[in-house]
This record gives structure tokens, sequence and C-alpha cells, in this order.
């Protein structure tokens, strides 16, 4: 009717890309019917029936990280993830290229976010059988635990985080925007030379040289210096990068037969434990009102 093309739905509301275009409570499939040609969601997919796998037209992407696996041909409903999807890809790829996926161990994070539309603003009764009554609780005056889909999200954008385990955990506050990420990452190094808060930052500084999206600084911002800094998706705080560097010993009596009959342990390894580095950095993900549903 209106020779609309493109849609951005930044409703918050049809996140499913598995539903149908003639679901009563309405679809994203449906601006495809009405004659849009793409569909661009500012949230994750969330597909609610178990069992259903993505849609062969559907793609998660990142500009900047993953965007080169949009195929224009093929795919006409795309998620631009959520504003922590993007801070914590902008957090991890670079390490990753540099240092390599094969020396990441394990990952935590925990996101300070700003609230988002699916809070209430005052106290309200849960419903029947409800199992989180914190959604329920006013972000008005409130500190509220809650979850993230970061993590899994994070996969789709960066395939090579689903063999790392990873633990994700979300805060909501009552500030309108600008949220935070605290990242903790163990890494396998190289014992001569551990790996150093220098060289993580360093890390930073160069990719934020090639990429509009990746602002670093020393500067100590808080929340409200960051909103509004065009195009950045995200800003490395490289004061608050610290490292630690440890060393493990394992019992190889513990480790199970088949992981040493498909690699052998040399008994050198046994005597002289490997080291370990923990990176911790703390960002600022310029987020939006409505892309920060995460």
């Amino acid at each position: 009717e209106n020779g609309v093309k493109l849609v951005v739905d930044t409703t918050g509301v049809f996140s499913d890309p598995t539903t149908d275009a003639g679901d009563p409570k309405g679809a994203l499939r449906g601006h495809i019917v009405a004659g849009a040609e793409k569909v661009i969601l500012s949230a994750p997919f969330k597909i609610k029936s178990k069992g259903l796998q993505m849609p062969e037209d559907a793609v998660t992407t990142v500009m900047g990280i993953n965007d080169d696996t949009y195929d224009p041909s093929r795919h006409s409903v795309i998620s631009a993830a959520s504003c922590t999807t993007t801070c914590l890809s902008y957090m991890i790829k670079p390490l990753m290229e540099t240092i390599g996926a094969e020396n990441f161990l394990s990952a935590s994070m925990v996101t300070v976010h700003a609230a988002t539309g699916s809070q209430q603003v005052l106290d309200r009764l849960p419903k029947t059988g409800a199992t989180d009554l914190r959604k329920n609780r006013s972000i008005m005056n409130n500190i509220i635990l809650t979850t993230t889909g970061a993590a899994k999200a994070l996969a789709l954008v960066i395939p090579e985080m689903e063999r790392i385990g990873f633990m994700a955990e979300s805060v909501r506050i009552p500030t309108s925007t600008g949220s935070l990420i605290v990242l903790v990452l163990n890494f396998q190094d190289d014992n001569e030379s551990p790996i150093k808060r220098s060289y993580i930052n360093s890390i930073y500084q160069e990719y934020a040289r090639t990429s509009p999206y990746l602002v670093f600084t020393e500067e100590q911002n808080v929340s409200s210096d960051i909103i509004g800094l065009p195009a950045a998706a995200v800003v490395i705080e490289g004061s608050e990068t610290h490292t630690r560097t440890a060393s493990v010993q394992v019992n190889l009596q513990k480790v199970k037969k088949i992981a040493l009959a498909r690699a052998p342990i040399p008994s050198s390894m046994c005597r002289s434990p490997r080291r370990w580095s923990m990176a911790g950095m703390i960002t600022n993900s310029a987020a939006t009102p409505t892309c920060s549903a995460t």
C-alpha cells in the first residue's frame, strides 16, 4: 500500500522468525506478505516452539563482525542481535583474531544494563504460574537480577564461541540507556610470554584504528559520557583492563580414558603446569532504547 521495501521492526514484540505471517497476534513475516522485501529486527531472534530450526531465509548479523554472512539473494529476515551481543562481539573478536580461538579456555560476563520496555514502571502482581517474580518489580527504584541470551546469540555471529564454556548474567538498573559489560576470559598462554594488560589494550587500540564501531579510551568514562557517540557500538575502557597469571595442576588419573586415547598427554606436561591469564574488561555499550532488548 505504501511501497515500503525495507522494514526495521523495533517493537520488540515480533521476534520469532518461524511464526506464520497469518498469526492473529502478528508476526515478522507479516511485513513480507504485505510487500516488504526485507525485515530487520532490532533484537535477537527468539524461537518459541521447541524443536524448530532457524529458517533458511533468516540470519543474525552484527555489522563489522559477521555481516559478510548476509546473502541478499537468500535472506529476507535479518536480526541485528542486541546491544549486549554487539558489544560483546567487539570485545571478543579482536582478541580471538590475535590470540587464537584455540587458546580461549572459558569466558564469563555480566552486563549492568539500562531498563528495557519489558520491565514494569510500578510493582504489579505476577501472572499465575510465573517463575521469575523479579520481572514484575518496578525498574524505577530497584537493581534487578535477570537473564540474558547474549552468550547464546554470540555463537550465531562468532561460531568459534560454541566450543568455549560461557556464562552470562544480567543486572537491570534504573537508567534509560548506556550499559556496561564486565568480561572475564581465561586463556592458555605461553610460559615464556604470558598475556599482559598492555598486550590486551594494544589489540583493542589497533582494532579501533580500522573499525568505526569500536572506540578505545583510557579516560575513565561513566555511562552518560558515551551516549550519542557516532557509529560506536562499544567503548573499551582500557584503564579497567586487568590480567592475572596462574598455574594449575591437572590430576591425569581423573581424565577420561577416551580423552587420553584421542590426545595422548606428554609426561612433561604433568610436571610443568601451563600458565593461564585472566583479562577483565569494562565496556560501555552505546545502546539505544530501541536496541536494548536483550
